[in-house]
């Protein structure tokens, strides 16, 4: 029989495999509030006004933080970026404190690296007008509503990220102006519950959405409070649970800590 010390070896090799430091999953009876390892800032920058990014920009783990114009911390709609990037660009290594504004603007494809949200403003960051959106490692917390808002077409994938504090941390756009069927894609999700109802992603079953959950581990959940997909015909909630055409995912791909 496999011994529990050779299990727990073989699922941290798995776990670098994918990229993901020991630090960010717990084992064992560790404190699940505990469990992401954020980073320390080296160094802050103040922010006035939105930083324009394309090719790629390495924030050297900085953190960024609203001033002046960009110091809104609240759910108003309308609020500008920190940063807001061109198609293609990338931008990694980089902490956004408070106040966040509205984080990032991705105005096509766009890659986010190695970012970390130390207290969502409005949202984290907002996809548009490409058709491949990357979001790989970093973390975010805080977010009194979403996390990332989808209003564009396309794809938004997000693999490698630990996510506490939050609403919702996914939302295809119910109510934008245009319509599109949108696609989300969550792999090796870290999520710590609060006790409160809260959404890995929320997507419109009325517009054809796609969301595929696989290696999702929920921690600090014994109520099953945390919605793993939640469906809407726009704005209006109608279910939830897997399914064979918009929530693909079956029991195995979440793991309660």
């Amino acid at each position: 029989m496999t011994s529990r010390h050779t299990r727990r070896r073989a699922l941290i090799g798995g776990l670098a495999s994918l990229g993901v430091t020991v630090g960010m999953i717990t084992t064992g009876t560790a404190p699940a509030a505990h469990a992401a390892t954020w980073p320390t800032p080296n160094g802050s920058q103040p922010v006035s006004s939105t930083i324009a990014v394309s090719g790629t920009v390495d924030g050297g783990m900085k953190k960024y933080y609203g001033s002046g114009n960009l110091a809104g911390d609240g759910q108003e709609e309308g609020q500008d970026p920190i940063f807001r990037l061109a198609a293609g660009a990338t931008l990694k290594n980089v902490i956004i404190g408070a106040p966040g504004a509205d984080g990032i603007h991705c105005e096509g494809n766009c890659t986010l690296q190695n970012v970390w949200w130390e207290d969502v403003g409005e949202d984290a960051a907002t996809f548009r007008g490409g058709s491949t959106y990357t979001v790989t490692g970093g973390g975010a917390k805080k977010a009194a509503d979403k996390v990332f808002q989808h209003n564009g077409p396309g794809t938004v994938n997000i693999s490698n990220f630990a996510v506490s504090e939050f609403k919702t941390l996914y939302r295809s756009c119910g109510d934008c102006s245009t319509s599109y069927t949108r696609k989300v894609n969550l792999s090796n999700i870290e999520v710590t519950g609060t006790g409160t109802t809260a959404r890995l992603v929320g997507i419109n079953v009325n517009r054809g959405d796609v969301a595929t959950l696989r290696g999702i581990t929920i921690l600090n959940d014994p109520s099953r409070r945390v919605i793993p997909c939640q469906k809407y015909n726009n704005n209006t909630a109608v279910g939830t649970g897997p399914d064979s055409t918009n929530c693909l995912y079956s029991s195995s791909d979440i793991t309660y800590r």
